[in-house]
């Protein structure tokens, strides 16, 4: 395949051509205040392909396929079905109009049937009838797509992949034509990532046309037929699928970005700076979602906590910072209890936190940038006299780390939730590593980031690391563990089912995320290798 790209929307988005058989978009604008998050938007979705929208978070691709199925309605445009101007006004139009949508939250009802849930919204009064037909057809597509679901499973009961394609079978249930995967891929192992790629090209090689929205290069690389960049809520470039990863980055950043994470070999301390022994941590609802988990983390390395979400990595990070208690085991840091401490305290011990969710637990989006910088210590010198705050000092330190750590703000005195989310996160590990640590613990450290200021935030993680502190990730991307770690854990359902080196393949990574045991992963993953075609690569 010959390599291109351009900067201009490519042939057939021309506004003025006619639209063509199947779905086309024409100058859609959709404004939240002042905030344009697309911006005269032209695009057309064509049968028996894969089209990718690759863009960052926030660049506008949720936004516009929101509007495309009738979640949210255009300020301006024009949407065309098979050359026919349609007005989509609900999610039951688009439907109407052949368009079904794979949610990145899975809209589904957890306490009912497969069945029950391809019924929703088309119960008619011969409700018996339409749960036969329902499960016949749930049985029909199963077959048809080698999905093997079961129309009276419960769906709180499937695993996360199973959940996903109940969600597929929901969109072909209501003969969907263009059908919409918005990050699909969030929550799969690599082995269900897999399968959903083979489930999305038999979906193209039937005519339909598949709209895959994602900011995962080597996801777009595997799969597109077509790519379309979008950034900052405007198409600003098409691309064919044998693009290099750089080059795509650099249409999505607007520049040229280093994908590679530059870092010596790691030189751990003697003994662990950070370690749990038989630790078990239950949720807000009293579930044992942690449970007799031993870990390590020595100074000078990082350890990347791998696995899918929701199997107990975000509960452990709030453990580690006290904001959920320790129902068994312990916690160490250097040496000294931590466990049952309060989150003061714990800071005060030495330990950095990155919150999963920056804007719930990582600042406060009212205050401004230099009063966010001091949120852990402002009531203790240097930024404090007693009762009273010394200013000019809290000003000084934010003068120094906006320029140390590459903020872009309009000024120190500018409210953090008027900072686009990289800039809110290097606020935010600005902060963290404004003192010394024993250890740094960053849950989801890029979650949301365009990739230029992931580049800078990996800098600064390797930094950390050099600097001789623990540094324990936790991470739903693959790639950037990879990229960071000097060992990776991988969780599952609350244990560690292995701690492995990062070149590991992905093949065995995604196995110890379903639960298999790591020596049994590794040679199943090592026999999937030795079998492979020439040139596939499983790492």
């Amino acid at each position: 395949m010959t390599s291109r790209t351009t900067e201009a929307p490519g042939p057939g988005t021309d506004p003025a051509a006619p639209p063509p058989t199947g779905l086309a978009l024409r100058g859609i604008t959709k404004r939240f205040g002042s905030l344009v998050a697309n911006d005269s938007i032209d695009l057309d979705i064509l049968p028996g392909e894969i089209h990718c929208l690759l863009g960052e978070n926030g660049a506008g691709k949720s936004t516009l396929m929101n509007v495309l199925y009738g979640l949210l309605s255009p300020d301006e445009g024009q949407i065309f079905v098979d050359g026919a101007p349609v007005t989509i006004r609900n999610p039951k139009e688009a439907i109407a109009d052949g368009i079904g949508m794979v949610h990145q939250h899975f809209m589904l009802v957890e306490v009912f049937s497969v069945a029950e849930n391809l019924v929703l919204g088309r119960e008619g009064s011969a409700g018996l009838l339409s749960m036969r037909k329902a499960r016949r057809t749930v049985r029909r597509l199963s077959e048809r797509y080698r999905f093997d679901v079961d129309p009276d499973a419960v769906v709180e009961e499937l695993p996360v992949g199973v959940q996903q394609r109940v969600e597929i079978l929901k969109a072909l249930a209501n003969d969907a034509r263009f059908l919409i995967f918005d990050e699909p891929t969030a929550v799969l192992t690599p082995q269900e990532i897999d399968e959903l790629m083979a489930v999305m090209r038999s979906l193209r090689d039937e005519g339909k046309a598949v709209v895959f929205i994602t900011h995962k290069l080597r996801e777009v690389r595997e799969i597109a037929d077509r790519i379309t960049v979008i950034r900052r809520g405007a198409v600003v470039g098409t691309a064919d699928p044998g693009e290099p990863e750089g080059r795509l980055a650099e249409l999505m950043v607007g520049r040229a970005v280093n994908l590679v994470v530059d870092k010596e070999p790691p030189t751990p301390s003697a003994t662990p700076r950070l370690a749990l022994r038989g630790v078990s941590v239950a949720n807000a609802a009293g579930q044992v979602v942690v449970e007799d988990l031993d870990l390590d983390v020595h100074g000078g390395e990082i350890v990347c906590v791998a696995g899918v979400q929701g199997n107990g990595q975000s509960e452990l990070a709030d453990a580690l910072l006290g904001t959920l208690g320790v129902t068994a085991g312990s916690i160490t840091l250097d040496g000294a209890t931590i466990s049952g401490r309060s989150p003061k305290e714990i800071i005060d011990a030495g330990l950095g936190f990155v919150p999963e969710d920056r804007q719930h637990d990582g600042f406060v989006g009212s205050f401004t940038v230099a009063e966010n910088l001091v949120l852990n210590h402002f009531d203790e010198a240097p930024y404090a006299k007693g009762i009273r705050l010394d200013l000019s000092r809290i000003r000084g330190n934010a003068d120094e780390r906006v320029g140390e750590f590459d903020i872009r703000t309009q000024g120190i005195d500018t409210p953090v939730s008027a900072l686009s989310g990289g800039n809110q996160q290097k606020v935010v590990l600005a902060r963290e590593l404004s003192r010394p640590l024993a250890a740094l613990v960053a849950s989801q450290p890029t979650r949301g980031v365009d990739v230029g200021a992931i580049e800078f935030l990996h800098k600064r993680l390797v930094g950390e690391r050099d600097r001789g502190t623990a540094v324990l990730i936790v991470s739903t991307e693959l790639d950037e563990v990879a990229a960071l770690a000097d060992r990776v854990a991988v969780m599952y359902r609350g244990r560690v089912v292995g701690v492995v080196p990062p070149d590991t393949s992905r093949e065995a990574l995604g196995l110890m995320m379903a639960g298999v045991p790591v020596e049994e992963a590794l040679a199943a993953a090592d026999a999937a290798g030795a079998q492979a075609p020439a040139g596939k690569d499983l790492t």
